[in-house]
């Protein structure tokens, strides 16, 4: 480390150069992993933070809501089932919230109705207002993103389409669906607004997207063999089926892998080429008594230490671009992230630093003398 840090010293420009480049590029893995994972909050924060365990879907839904109806009659079933200790159905449905009466469209906010019963574990915390109520159809919870919009506890809003109009109860936090804010209503209310429309509910008796369940040890194929035309899967794989979730998700974790492989390549070569420069150096060295051993801790405490450092910066700036984006932008870097991540550039460049080591381990100190020709 003696050796490393001396040499840190003496060439502070060269290793200047280096610690510029690597703090960029620890930079831009922040930046993507928090807009990331911003965008994987913004996408399925309620199914998230839902206290569910595993969700029954209809049969050849493929884990969608969208795509899956089924009856609530199933609740009663699923009560019986071993291991489950809570039972809740679900609906969701996208629609428009129109501001008091107006018709204007920049007044249309796009909204997430989800239908639950009042008071279950479906039911998010409330952080202004009060919860949801069996006897208040026409009330809802909404997430706080819509105090942006102008909405206030209190207010009114039409629904683009229908007649239908539903007032403002209660506030929730981080609880959004398909990239907009989550609008909570009782499974009743839900159903006028989503099967308005004759016939739509297929002859479905008291029809809901999903049933909720909690308890460990579920097994899922015993419950899909016993309620013929269901699929159980866990709330995990209820986020991965989620339209769009997947793609979004694996374009972001490309781009931060190719980012790392890239990285792992520009230290390798640039602590390649400083190990040539100084192979006679190191060559002198092991003349006089250096091991390889003595002389690869050099090099690799120089990585880490120029490593740490530049990852270090690259936080402390993450940290502040974050604090100057717009409120708007979904970006959510959080504390075990930023270990990982760090964890992971770290290993990075310890690991490309190998190349030096065997590098130096093949230097021959009598060529660096001039006595071999």
């Amino acid at each position: 480390m003696f050796l490393a840090l001396k040499e840190l010293r003496h060439s502070k420009t060269r290793f200047l150069m280096i610690a510029i480049i690597f703090v960029l590029i620890s930079w831009l893995v922040f930046i993507l992993s928090g807009l990331g994972n911003g965008l994987s909050t913004l996408a399925a924060s309620t199914f998230k933070t839902m206290k569910a365990d595993y969700v029954v879907f209809e049969q050849g839904s493929k884990a969608s809501m969208s795509k899956s109806l089924l009856s609530n009659d199933l609740s009663a079933e699923l009560t019986k089932m071993p291991n489950v200790s809570a039972v809740s159905p679900m609906g969701t449905i996208m629609g428009s919230a129109i501001k008091g009466n107006s018709n204007l469209n920049e007044d249309k906010v796009d909204i997430a109705i989800i239908g639950i019963e009042p008071g279950s574990f479906l039911e998010p915390a409330i952080v202004e207002g009060t919860g949801l109520t069996s006897d208040q159809m026409k009330k809802v919870i909404v997430n706080d993103t819509m105090k942006d919009k102008g909405f206030k506890l209190g207010d009114t809003f039409q629904l683009d389409g229908s007649t239908e109009s539903l007032t403002i109860v209660g506030f929730v936090k981080n609880q959004t669906y398909n990239h907009v804010a989550s609008v909570f209503t009782p499974i009743e209310e839900w159903r006028k607004l989503a099967f308005a429309a004759p016939g739509s509910d297929k002859g479905v008796k008291d029809p809901v997207n999903a049933i909720m369940l909690q308890g460990k040890d579920i097994d899922p194929k015993a419950i899909n063999e016993q309620l013929s035309g269901t699929d159980t899967v866990t709330r995990g794989e209820a986020v991965q089926g989620m339209p769009g979730y997947k793609e979004e998700n694996g374009t972001i974790m490309m781009m931060l892998a190719f980012l790392l492989a890239i990285s792992a390549f520009i230290i390798g070569v640039f602590f390649y080429v400083f190990t040539m420069q100084k192979s006679n150096q190191f060559g002198i060295m092991k003349a006089i008594g250096a091991k390889n051993g003595f002389l690869g801790k050099a090099v690799v405490s120089q990585v880490f230490v120029l490593s740490l450092s530049s990852i270090i910066v690259g936080i402390l700036l993450t940290y502040g671009t974050a604090a100057i984006m717009p409120e708007g932008m979904p970006f959510m870097l959080e504390t075990k992230l930023v270990l990982m991540y760090s964890l992971v550039l770290l290993v990075i460049s310890l690991l490309s630093s190998l190349v030096s080591v065997r590098t130096i381990s093949k230097i021959d100190p009598l060529k660096a003398l001039g006595r071999v020709e």
